[in-house]
């Protein structure tokens, strides 16, 4: 039973080394992170091994820069957007754009160089070896039970990942921008932990927040970037005023926006 409890803290936390780390943080820019903090979501993004966040911030700058012609074009199904683009080579045209990512600022950044240069034996340490011995160490958890519920994290934390890329590319509404694929899903938003709002986060890419509602709505990543922007540790929080929000709904958006509100 402990181990399932704490395995399920485990999974929570590395949940928050992708949307506050690498995404919100050092894909986009959406808020500085001091030392303490940036080592807190990198052990907690290597929990997830989705390889190096050097890696993770390429392609999804490149989901950006090419929305739906990306590495996990939605526009060739769920299927391939939410695992099938992992099972095939990388079309040679995402391979010749990767070229032009600018990755200057996360190369220089001695963290994400470290989990670089380390990758498998710091990143499969973190993911599995340690997660599965603490169990067994101190309170006596099988091997056999400790290893599964760690794998089992691992794999539970890579769909909820993908289901960003698939789902809410498909089902949902387009408040702010309906010329492309990425959807507002306040269920998903839920099992993703705030990165629900995914019209919006492509509208805004740059917003902290994730969302408009910000924290008025079930946003926990945002909470805990707030939670440490109390203490200092993040800081130069990024936002979309109301106006530019407000404009981009207007000029693009499918008029489900009403209020302040997106209707999903």
């Amino acid at each position: 039973m402990a181990c399932d409890i704490n395995d399920c803290a485990v999974f929570v936390y590395a949940l928050f080394g992708i949307s506050a780390g690498n995404h919100r943080l050092w894909s986009h820019n959406a808020f500085k992170a001091k030392l303490p903090l940036q080592i807190i979501l990198i052990i907690a993004s290597s929990l997830t091994f989705q390889y190096s966040v050097l890696n993770w911030v390429r392609d999804h700058r490149l989901h950006h820069r090419y929305t739906d012609t990306d590495p996990h074009n939605a526009a060739r199904g769920v299927f391939f957007s939410h695992i099938g683009w992992l099972l095939v080579k990388k079309h040679p045209e995402v391979k010749r754009r990767e070229k032009f990512t600018d990755l200057r600022d996360v190369k220089a950044n001695p963290v994400l160089r470290f989990q670089k240069k380390w990758a498998v034996p710091f990143i499969g340490s973190i993911c599995f070896i340690i997660p599965t011995l603490i169990p067994v160490y101190f309170w006596n958890e099988s091997l056999n039970v400790a290893w599964h519920l760690s794998f089992l994290r691992y794999v539970a934390s890579l769909h909820q990942t993908f289901l960003v890329n698939s789902y809410a590319h498909f089902v949902g509404t387009r408040p702010y921008d309906k010329r492309i694929l990425p959807t507002n899903n306040r269920s998903i938003n839920v099992v993703v932990l705030g990165e629900g709002f995914h019209n919006f986060h492509h509208a805004f890419p740059w917003d902290y927040r994730s969302a408009e509602l910000g924290t008025l709505f079930f946003n926990p990543t945002t909470w805990f970037i707030e939670l440490f922007a109390k203490i200092g540790w993040a800081y130069d929080l990024k936002t979309a005023s109301k106006a530019v929000i407000e404009g981009r709904a207007q000029r693009t958006g499918d008029g489900t926006r009403v209020q302040n509100k997106s209707v999903s």
